[in-house]
């Protein structure tokens, strides 16, 4: 069975507050594009095989594969779940690394793929329950739907936010920025939930001057080309330009149709309804 995860974007991203446990509260609205990886599950009927055979192509996946997400989802799941061995292959397209949660939504449509393909019955509730122990964003994926989101970026509330009449480009410069020093780099500042009602209630064009990444204010320091690329993707006639996450991938939303590779030859560009 194959399933295709899809990357999301934040619209908007405000650091509240660093907690007692070392990770920081955020607002940010995530939502779902159309970037996808392709993941696929088999059972292995050799019963003397190991309990996971992972393979992978496309974009090359760094570490070990033990700590691969999909495989910490499996045996999560196989603690109260009785699982087969299985084959998975994972061919990785969206940018690691890039704030689009590639990594969090495979995981979560592992999760959904596991539940189908075994029939194992797992109500939404326990997808969750699942998703959340790996990884702060990893539970968005399961309903897959834009959401306001606070917390340390696992706490979700549906939006009814749809933008399927504007195009996105996505821009990744292949440049890695270090998401804990993004942080030490940040300003917190106490949370006023204007963000929610300012994507909501606002024309996308009047974005620009009320919705802000407040990675951007330390990444763009650090990287001042990151800074280049949304300056051009204005210029190109973006509607509304940010930073995804703590970077380096960056995005603007589009009226009419785009065609920006050109623009952008040495980076990563998807181009695609949103």
């Amino acid at each position: 069975m194959i399933s295709f995860p899809n990357a999301k974007i934040n619209i908007g991203l405000n650091i509240i507050e660093k907690r007692e446990d070392g990770f920081h509260n955020i607002e940010s609205v995530f939502y779902p594009v159309g970037l996808c990886d392709a993941l696929e599950v088999i059972e292995n009927t050799d019963k003397t095989a190991e309990r996971i055979i992972f393979t992978s192509s496309g974009i090359e996946i760094p570490g070990d594969v033990s700590g691969n997400l999909c495989c910490r989802a499996f045996h999560l799941i196989a603690k109260e779940y009785s699982l087969p061995n299985v084959k998975i292959h994972l061919h990785k397209h969206i940018p690691i690394g890039a704030g689009l949660g590639g990594g969090s939504s495979d995981a979560a449509f592992f999760i959904r793929l596991l539940n189908e393909e075994f029939e194992l019955g797992l109500a939404w509730g326990e997808m969750h329950h699942y998703a959340k122990q790996l990884g702060s964003d990893c539970s968005f994926f399961v309903s897959n739907k834009p959401a306001f989101v606070e917390g340390k970026g696992d706490k979700f509330e549906s939006i009814k936010l749809d933008l399927s009449a504007y195009y996105i480009a996505l821009i990744y410069p292949k440049i890695h920025s270090d998401t804990a020093k993004a942080y030490r780099g940040a300003q917190p500042k106490k949370s006023n939930r204007l963000l929610e009602n300012d994507v909501l209630n606002l024309p996308i064009d009047q974005w620009k001057n009320t919705i802000h990444n407040d990675f951007e204010d330390s990444v763009f320091q650090q990287f001042s080309g990151l800074k280049k690329i949304k300056e051009e993707l204005y210029s190109q006639g973006a509607l509304y330009a940010s930073m995804s996450g703590s970077g380096s991938a960056l995005y603007g939303i589009f009226k009419n149709k785009t065609d920006l590779k050109q623009k952008f030859l040495n980076a990563f560009v998807w181009e695609g309804g949103l």
